[in-house]
């Protein structure tokens, strides 16, 4: 039979003509994102920047709480403020650029005759679970002259009481130790509450918040009240002599904070660096059916000392290897999506993984828990892995093994008495059951044949990236069982949920139908991989009938429908995007070229609304959707208005995934996983798949 995946490419090329006449012009210039990441490891170690400077607003949790982190120059004696809103009366040095790269977060400030660099510098190799799992960035100060004449400088840094605590004025201890020759400062909540809250809008208040530097006899450091330390720096250059030992007094005193400073000398044409480490223990990070499980970085007895000896010992090495991966990877993402494609990438990229955690279970498996930021605060929900799984297609497989592993798990158990998939294991950071719907009481308000769909894709998409269907084996009753829940009800769903659960209930949804469609065809393909023919030709011959089902009972003039019985209504057929990424081939290529040719009278100035009901659209689907359009350019031309968005937007968090296309601004979801769908693009280009989903070398 024709290859329906080249016959619809070949008749997209006006694809890209059309829609580039409907497009307004995007910004040219530097990009601006909507928040910067400037430390992120996890839902709790997550701190950015909400301005468009970085000295003009205090840094923040991705949650909204103030996680304050600032920064001072004396430059000749005058200081000049370079992170974070205090002291209001310093003049903060110009910002003259921002750089947001995948492992990297580069400003730039200039005046008084200096340059400064300060990069943020965060590890997060996904092929080094070792290091990915490691909380702890790099701060790194760069001085240089500009005049041609030399300066004496000193810089300042610290680290607020606010981020090792749920809310800012909850009391917190403090002190200090040595690692051989190097100090290192240290703060945590008083009541160390380990693992007994769970909910959404929460920061952590368990563990240990630390600050150190390799030595080298030009510092100070200083435990105590923010007051204190600026003041002695301001007028010295340098930190108080001693540490504050008096004990937190909650609206009596200023801030506590981890304090830093160093001599830098005289600056002239070469740069003058210092680099401190910002990290965090959280001791046990998920509780799983409960079980407290140590972080992955933890699980051979390191505790804290280790975590700092070795961020301290590997910092040259690491700074090296994130270079590189930074430099191929926007290489790959410019070739495959084009400039405005990498720079959002570069943006989502953190992101993405900092809503994950990274633990051991009690024999050494990984599991790699995700939150629901600001939607639910589910852990390990089904319908935010699905559209977050390229990225880890893409980096590393493990890491999406490690997510489905305990939804597979849970669903094995006799507690879970459904014959479809689960939504999620409970609520951050308490992986204990289902709490959203009904949970484990009743099919009321559950998601049956959207996280059956979602697991069964991304079990085949696992294989393929794998090379084999070992996984799945070990699984198999369990996906055989949801596969035959497809058959049953899969081709038109009943009134229910699916992963777009704020537009409320839908009967008979299309989008929906596509989904376990390819859901049984990737069940066919899977079956093939592990022996079962019979069972492979079965379902495949059945996956194909209902395609073609499809096309026969959604079709409505030009296009097709968002539900079979309404006609007069359209979606986006988002997830169409997996029939041709698993080499399914079920759907007629008509339907892809129908879509894609009626989308071009619906963009709006920020792109394609997810359907009719709403102007609001979701930006990982917009990325799916585009990939659709099979090149490079027409996949550009309909994913542009994403990059528009976040370039442009007036909500200033962390990446949304939910924005209205008319005006341009947040809908809700903040700093969710989800953006690393955008990366589906990277998934069409097998080679470039190929590579970066190998182990790749330490």
């Amino acid at each position: 039979m024709p290859d329906n995946r080249n016959c619809v490419r070949c008749l997209r090329a006006a694809w890209a003509v059309g829609l580039c006449m409907l497009l307004p012009p995007l910004a040219s210039a530097a990009f601006r994102p909507p928040a910067v990441p400037l430390i992120t490891h996890d839902p709790y170690f997550s701190i950015w920047s909400f301005s468009d400077r970085l000295n003009e607003s205090t840094t923040r949790h991705w949650t909204g709480a103030h996680h304050s982190l600032t920064s001072v120059i004396r430059i000749d004696g005058t200081a000049y403020r370079l992170m974070g809103e205090q002291p209001r009366n310093i003049k903060p040095l110009e910002q003259v650029s921002l750089e947001v790269l995948p492992t990297h977060t580069n400003y730039v400030f200039q005046g008084a005759g200096v340059r400064v660099r300060l990069v943020f510098f965060t590890p997060a190799l996904p092929g080094d679970l070792d290091v990915l799992s490691r909380p702890a960035t790099y701060l790194t100060w760069s001085v240089e002259s500009t005049d041609g004449k030399e300066h004496q400088t000193e810089v300042y840094f610290d680290a607020g009481g606010e981020i090792p605590v749920n809310h800012g004025g909850d009391p917190v201890i403090w002190g200090r130790f040595r690692l051989g020759d190097e100090v290192a400062l240290r703060m945590g909540s008083e009541q160390q509450a380990v693992l007994q809250k769970s909910g959404d809008d929460l920061r952590i208040d368990w563990g240990y918040l630390y600050l150190t530097a390799a030595h080298d006899g030009s510092s100070s450091q200083y435990v105590g009240t923010r007051t204190s330390a600026l003041k002695a720096f301001l007028e010295t250059g340098a930190l108080p002599d001693a540490d504050d030992f008096r004990a937190m007094q909650p609206y009596a005193q200023p801030l506590p904070v981890l304090a830093w400073s160093f001599a830098l000398g005289k600056a002239g044409a070469s740069p003058v660096s210092r680099t401190v480490v910002v990290a965090y223990d959280d001791l046990y990070s998920i509780e799983y059916f409960h079980r407290h499980l140590r972080p992955w970085w933890r699980r051979n007895g390191a505790g804290a000392a280790e975590l700092l000896k070795d961020a301290l010992r590997d910092h040259d090495a690491l700074e090296k290897r994130g270079e590189a991966f930074d430099r191929e990877l926007m290489t790959d993402l410019r070739e495959g999506g084009g400039d405005h494609y990498a720079q959002l990438c570069a943006l989502a990229y953190r992101q993405a993984l900092a809503a994950h955690k990274l633990v051991a279970d009690v024999d050494g498996t990984p599991l790699f828990f995700s939150k629901e930021n600001f939607s639910n605060g589910s852990i390990d929900t089904v319908d935010v892995t699905y559209p977050s799984s390229p990225f880890f297609l893409l980096f590393n497989p493990q890491l999406l093994k490690g997510q489905l592993r305990p939804v597979l798990d849970y669903a094995s158990l006799a507690r879970w008495r459904f014959p479809f998939a689960p939504h999620d294991l409970g609520r951050y950071p308490l992986a204990d059951g289902q709490q959203y719907g009904a949970g484990e009481a009743s099919e009321e308000d559950q998601m049956p044949v959207e996280e059956s769909g979602n697991m069964l894709i991304m079990i085949a998409a696992l294989a393929k990236a794998e090379g084999n269907a070992e996984f799945a084996n070990h699984y198999w009753a369990l996906i055989s069982r949801w596969a035959e829940y497809l058959k049953e009800k899969g081709l038109d769903p009943e009134n229910q949920l699916c992963t777009d659960d704020f537009a409320g209930h839908l009967a008979h949804n299309t989008n929906l139908s596509i989904k376990a469609i390819i859901a049984l065809g990737a069940y066919a393909k899977l079956a093939a991989q592990t022996g079962h023919e019979g069972t492979a030709t079965e379902y495949e011959e059945l996956a194909r009938g209902f395609a073609h089902r499809w096309a026969e009972m959604a079709i409505d003039g030009e296009h097709y429908k968002l539900a079979f019985d309404r006609p007069g209504t359209w979606s986006q057929k988002y997830n169409l995007v997996w029939d041709h990424l698993l080499d399914l081939n079920l759907f007629p290529a008509e339907v892809s070229r129908r879509e894609l040719e009626f989308y071009k009278n619906h963009v709006n100035e920020f792109g394609l609304p997810l359907d009719n009901r709403a102007t609001y659209t979701k930006i990982d689907w917009l990325a799916w959707t585009a990939s659709l359009a099979g090149s490079k350019d027409a996949f550009a031309q309909i994913f542009d208005p994403a990059y528009h968005f976040a370039d442009v937007s007036p909500s200033r968090v962390p990446l949304t995934d939910w924005y209205d296309t008319v005006s341009g601004k947040q809908v809700g979801f903040q700093a969710r996983s989800v953006v690393g769908g955008i990366f589906i693009q990277m998934l069409d280009q097998p080679a470039v798949w190929k590579k970066w989903s190998a182990p790749q070398p330490k």
